[in-house]
Parts: structure tokens; C-alpha cells; sequence
């Protein structure tokens, strides 16, 4: 199998690099695609990666790069068209829906839980503030709906029933359960269901043609398998606030279109670009790491083991104690970030304003976070360094 993929991976990255980029840039095509191929294929042999694609932003340019195999049985490559799982990243977009939300005066991240599910009025999850949903902060959800919860009805009964295990506003514990309760909620706000909401207001705007919650069948063909630890193929399963959570695919592509949006390079409505805008203010300090609404900032410079830390297992699986933060002012001298999984793929997607600078990584095999960031450090740093 190893020597498989370094075989496969040698041919394709050879055959599939492309750059759609046009004009002049600062930073040459050619510098781009050498440190992006040795990074990228250094990680996929490293971690027996069958496919990864990647896409840079600069100075409004996206360049495309693409390694390896989307499905190994059918020893189709990976292309500009592959669509794959991002997992949490997916959690990028229910933020700017949000913050869409209240752009229009549809809700306010203020406000708490109960003025929208009337069912908890008076409960403690109803006194939870949308802010605190939005940056894991209520003070203690599980990372995922729990098992035996199958529908909203049951959903309901066990927020009516949940206790914080920390004041509300003490304590970041990263958990899908929260980020899909501000869907659920913002998508209520504006009289739409979620997913609709989100192709309306974000998909269709941004010209995100190869994004979805489920994939239509003519574009199928370009569903990239996932594989496990066994190299077994798999794709994610549905389930309770996934669509919220964790439930979109798409294309490199169009992931880099969505960090040019959120560096303000696309010409957009007023109101999306407040939205867009908004995710980024930061509202607690998690150590070294600013949380914003779902998106994860650090000053720059910020080196390699800081950014490792902050997106490792024990910040994302444990309680770790937040400080407030005054969220008023954006600050664009950051690298920003967002990691995500599904058990078949690994996605990491950063951006520096200042720069201009922004990076997508998506692989159809779940690695682990600090490889991902490892591969964009060292292509941003070679860059700019």
C-alpha cells in the first residue's frame, strides 16, 4: 500500500498542479508549486495520505495543486472537480450565517437561547447567550449530540434537562451540539430551515457551484472516497445537527473562494460583507489562541508549536478556562484558522488579512491536526520568508 501511494502520488502531483491564477503576482507560480509539492507529498507519505487538494490565496489569486487519488479502487485522481468532506470547517459557514442574521436584525448574539426555543424559557441552556454557542462557551456540552438522541423532540428534552458544569462564559468546550443549536437557530430566525438558508444566502452569493450538504447525483462522480486507519472507504453518516456542524462538501476551489470573501476580495453585498466580517470579532482569550465566532485567530507572528497547541486534542476535548475579551475591534495581523474532520477526511483552512494570504489543505484521510498545520506553516513561512 505504501509504496502504492508514493508511486500514485509522484505520477499525479506531476499531472494535476494547476494554477488558475492570472497576472502578476508577488510571490512566482513556480516557488508556490515547489514547496507546496515537497510539503505535500512529504505529509501524504508521512501519514498514508491517498489524496490531498490544495489552494492558495495571494493577492486575490487562487493557485490550485493536486496530489494523489480521490477513489484507489477505480484509481481516479484528484482534481480541480473533487469534492470531499470538511467536517468542522463546515462550522465557518453556520457563524456567517449568524452574524447574516443579525446584520439583518433578525437576531442578536446577545440574546439568550430561550427568546428563540420557547421550550427552554427558564432552563439554564435557555439563559445561554448565541455568543456562547458560537465560541463554545456555554459552560459544558458534549463534542457530540448524544447517541440515543434521534430527533429535535428528544434534542429539546435534553437541553430542558442540562445542567453547565461551569458558569456560562468560564470555560471553551469545543462541541458540535452548540455550533448546530446557533444553526438551528439562525436559520429559525430568518423563516428558513438551515440548509436552505445557507445555499440562499451564502452558496448562491458567493458562487459556490461545487458546495453541498448532499451532493446531486450528476456531481457524485466527484465525491471523494474517504478512507480510514485500515484503508477502508467511507463517507460521513447523517445525523442530529450534522448539516449545522459538520455536514458540508466542496472543492478546494470554493473554500479558497470563501477565505478571499472573508478577506474582503470579493465584490459583495453590504450586508454579507458585515456578516463576513463579524465571525472574526473575538470574544474570549483560550491561552495564546483568540476564540472568535468559530473561527480561531493568534497574533502574528505566532510560531508553529503555538498553533499546534491550540488546535491539539487536549484544548479540543477538554475544558480549558477562557478570559473575556473585548470583541469590538477586527484585528487583520493574524493567522486564522479552522480544522475539521469527518472519519474518512482531515481538512485545515487558514488566512493571514495583512498578507493576503490564505490556504486550504483537504485530504481524504483523517490525519492529525498538527500535520496539517505543520504542511501550511512551512509553505506560508517558505513564502513569505
Amino acid at each position: 500500500m505504501k509504496k502504492l501511494l508514493l508511486l500514485l502520488t509522484a505520477i499525479f502531483y506531476s499531472f494535476f498542479s494547476v494554477n488558475v491564477s492570472s497576472g502578476t503576482t508577488k510571490i512566482k507560480y513556480d516557488e508556490i508549486k515547489n514547496i507546496t509539492d515537497m510539503t505535500i507529498s512529504q505529509a501524504m507519505e508521512k501519514n498514508q495520505i491517498p489524496g490531498v487538494a490544495v489552494a492558495i490565496v495571494h493577492n486575490g489569486q487562487i493557485y490550485l495543486f493536486n496530489y494523489g487519488l480521490s477513489d484507489i479502487e477505480q484509481k481516479k485522481p484528484v482534481t480541480d472537480s473533487t469534492i470531499f468532506e470538511i467536517g468542522s470547517v463546515s462550522k465557518t459557514f453556520t457563524a456567517t450565517l449568524a452574524t447574516y442574521a443579525e446584520v439583518k436584525n433578525k437576531l442578536h448574539l446577545t440574546d439568550r437561547i430561550e427568546n428563540y426555543i420557547p421550550e427552554l424559557k427558564g432552563t439554564p441552556f435557555g439563559e445561554v447567550k448565541l455568543l456562547n454557542l458560537g465560541t463554545h462557551t456555554t459552560g459544558g456540552l458534549p463534542l457530540q449530540v448524544p447517541d440515543e438522541i434521534q430527533n429535535m423532540e428528544q434534542l429539546i428534552k435534553y437541553f430542558h434537562n442540562w445542567k453547565p458544569e461551569k458558569p456560562i462564559g468560564t470555560i471553551r468546550t469545543y462541541a458540535n451540539p452548540s455550533i448546530g443549536t446557533l444553526g438551528w437557530i439562525a436559520g429559525k430566525s430568518l423563516n428558513l430551515d438551515f440548509s436552505t438558508a445557507i445555499n440562499q444566502i451564502l452558496f448562491k452569493p458567493l458562487k459556490l457551484t461545487n458546495t453541498y450538504f448532499s451532493i446531486p447525483e450528476e456531481k457524485l462522480k466527484n465525491y471523494a472516497w474517504g478512507y480510514t486507519k485500515d484503508n477502508k472507504p467511507i463517507h460521513v453518516n447523517p445525523g442530529l445537527l450534522d448539516n449545522e456542524s459538520y455536514g458540508i462538501k466542496t472543492t478546494a476551489t470554493d473554500l479558497a473562494i470563501f477565505l478571499k470573501a472573508n478577506m474582503n476580495e470579493i465584490d459583495l453585498s453590504d450586508s454579507l460583507k458585515k456578516a463576513l466580517n463579524s465571525t472574526r470579532k473575538g470574544y474570549f482569550k483560550v491561552g495564546k489562541m483568540t476564540q472568535d465566532l468559530v473561527w480561531e485567530e493568534y497574533q502574528m507572528p505566532v510560531n508553529l508549536q503555538t498553533l499546534e497547541e491550540g488546535n491539539s486534542n487536549s484544548i479540543i476535548l477538554n475544558p480549558t478556562p477562557v478570559i473575556e475579551n473585548d470583541p469590538i475591534k477586527i484585528n487583520n495581523n493574524v493567522w486564522i484558522n479552522k480544522t475539521g474532520s469527518t472519519n474518512g477526511f482531515g481538512a485545515y483552512i487558514a488566512f493571514v488579512p495583512d498578507k493576503q494570504f490564505g490556504i486550504v489543505i483537504l485530504a481524504n484521510k483523517n490525519y492529525p491536526n498538527a500535520e496539517r498545520i505543520k504542511s501550511a506553516y512551512k509553505i506560508y513561512h517558505t513564502l513569505f520568508n
